[in-house]
């Protein structure tokens, strides 16, 4: 019983981190801005990071089971 918020959470960490990367670097690839009147170095680099942390937790969770 003590699993299953663990597995809720590490799925929605997974699904957020996937997703935002794969927004990220379909943005990037396209040229186009990831975030509007924001540095797009400093746009990209950080959701890119939030992203990967996102994934990390979500695989972390998935592994404590």
């Amino acid at each position: 019983m003590e699993s299953v918020p663990a597995i809720f959470a590490g799925m929605v960490f997974a699904l957020f981190g996937g997703a935002l990367l794969t927004w990220t670097g379909t943005r990037l690839r396209r040229r186009e801005p990831v975030a509007r009147s924001v540095n797009p170095v400093a746009s990209a680099a950080l959701a890119s990071v939030a992203g990967a942390v996102a994934l990390i937790l979500g695989v972390y969770c998935l592994t404590r089971l």
